[in-house]
């Protein structure tokens, strides 16, 4: 029968960002449905996240924390996963927020069926800087009809993405499946993926029930890492999918990045075929003349 009070295990892996980690904390405090544990993961951090975490471990029992050396995220959520004794699983990293009816109304989507353990609940999501009362729309339109293996394999980045705490997953899921603590990015495309291949029932909920903190020192934002981490996520693939996927992808994969230069050298032609180019161009020819004649 199914629990009507099923425990969730909140994981929240932290790494130098004691400042926003009160915030996220206090909207797990706030969450409506109360049966849960949260595995606060401080992943080797060298600023006061520690002396954060104390103040509310000492107050609130459900609240748990584990200090481990530096290892990346993938490391942090895989100690996390490890300790979890929870029947749902919810991630949350220490800069995003939780809407408070984020695990009542996924787990009231839980009903029983026969692939009940094979469930995954995705909600929308908003972005916010630093005022959680001032979001804006998301970087992507989430639906039902992207949820697919497919979708995710070829479309994931270009298309959309699915943050993590975007999700609450059944805890089976990750009987047979841990982040690869060698990816420092795109482990979670790696985890949907892994997800997807099996018979898994998606509900969606099309409301705004997580939070995702978009500032500076965003892992997303740094272009050249993410670049160098999907090229190992894809060697990564070959062991996850058919060799048929694997193949299918890596087509895809050259057909996009032709297409994008494609885009960009005609952009660039007819850039230099614009009056604004030529008018630079006269400009700069004019500005090395006389520095030339400067220097005779």
């Amino acid at each position: 029968m199914k629990n009507n009070n099923p425990l969730v295990s909140i994981i929240v892996p932290c790494y130098n960002q004691a400042q926003y980690l009160p915030e996220a904390l206090q909207s797990i405090i706030d969450q409506t449905h109360t049966n849960w544990e949260c595995i606060i993961v401080d992943d080797g951090s060298l600023d006061n996240t520690q002396g954060v975490v104390e103040k509310w471990i000492n107050t609130d029992f459900r609240f748990k924390y584990i200090y481990k050396e530096n290892g990346g995220l993938s490391s942090a959520r895989n100690a996390g996963l490890d300790h979890a004794t929870g029947e749902f699983i919810q991630f949350l990293d220490s800069d995003d927020v939780l809407d408070n009816l984020k695990l009542e109304l996924s787990l009231a989507n839980c009903e029983i069926e026969v692939d009940y353990n094979y469930k995954i609940i995705i909600s929308n999501f908003r972005l916010f800087t630093n005022n959680i009362n001032e979001t804006v729309e998301p970087y992507c339109d989430l639906s039902y009809k992207l949820f697919t293996f497919e979708n995710i394999l070829y479309d994931w980045d270009s298309v959309f993405t699915i943050p993590i705490h975007c999700g609450l997953f059944k805890s089976i899921f990750f009987d047979d499946f841990r982040f690869p603590e060698n990816l420092k990015a795109k482990e979670d495309w790696i985890m949907w993926l892994s997800f997807f291949k099996k018979e898994s029932k998606i509900y969606f909920i099309n409301e705004a029930l997580a939070f995702y903190r978009f500032h500076e020192k965003s892992m997303t934002k740094k272009y050249a890492f993410m670049q160098e981490n999907q090229l190992q996520s894809i060697f990564y693939l070959k062991n996850l999918i058919s060799e048929k996927d694997y193949l299918a992808f890596l087509i895809h994969a050259l057909e996009k990045k032709y297409n994008h230069n494609i885009e960009l050298q005609t952009t660039i032609l007819n850039y230099r075929k614009s009056r604004s180019y030529r008018i630079i161009e006269k400009l700069k020819k004019q500005y090395l003349l006389r520095l030339i004649f400067k220097i005779k």
